[in-house]
């Protein structure tokens, strides 16, 4: 009979809590469950905020979101999920970046949270209560956590760079007029 730590447990909790918010977000994207756009909506939505061709980033940011959710959820491919969903959310960072810190006014306080507790996960691992542990960690290798954190690095900043970008330019785009009629 095997004897569960408080540590598993605690694992347990936060990826079933984490992983299970994160999946319903990504839902949002991708289904339009939960009120949310679904991916004609939800590209719409991305593309006026810089995300672009918003299409597309509404896809990935809904499968990095469901699909790391779930595993994380499952405790399966924990430093991929992981690193997926904080990728996804670092993103939503991003975006809320000028409201400032606290999510009543629109800031980043809940995306940051998210991407802290999937990378959290990535790095800690899924714990006993797993099917990565039912696995024998095949997919949850040491060498995995930075090897996915690392490639999620890089593509995120890519795309965050990208998105800032686009947005500086339409920014010096608009002028003002002049003189008022």
């Amino acid at each position: 009979m095997t004897c569960y730590d408080r540590r598993d447990m605690g694992l347990l909790l936060l990826r079933l809590g984490t992983g299970g918010v994160l999946a319903a977000h990504g839902a949002q994207k991708l289904f339009g469950w939960f009120g949310g756009g679904g991916i004609e909506g939800t590209g719409k939505f991305m593309e006026s905020v810089g995300y672009a061709p918003g299409t597309q980033s509404a896809l990935a940011a809904g499968l990095a979101e469901a699909g790391g959710g779930t595993l994380l959820a499952l405790g399966l491919a924990t430093p991929a999920a992981g690193a997926a969903a904080a990728g996804a959310m670092a993103g939503a960072t991003a975006l809320h970046m000028p409201n400032g810190f606290f999510a009543q006014e629109g800031g980043y306080e809940y995306a940051a949270t998210l991407a802290l507790a999937a990378s959290g996960l990535a790095v800690a691992g899924p714990g006993r209560l797993s099917l990565d542990h039912a696995f024998g960690h095949l997919f949850d290798r040491g060498w995995m956590v930075p090897a996915a954190l690392g490639v999620t690095a890089a593509v995120t900043a890519a795309v965050i760079g990208a998105r800032n970008r686009r947005v500086q330019r339409a920014e010096e785009g608009k002028q003002e007029a002049l003189f008022e009629d």
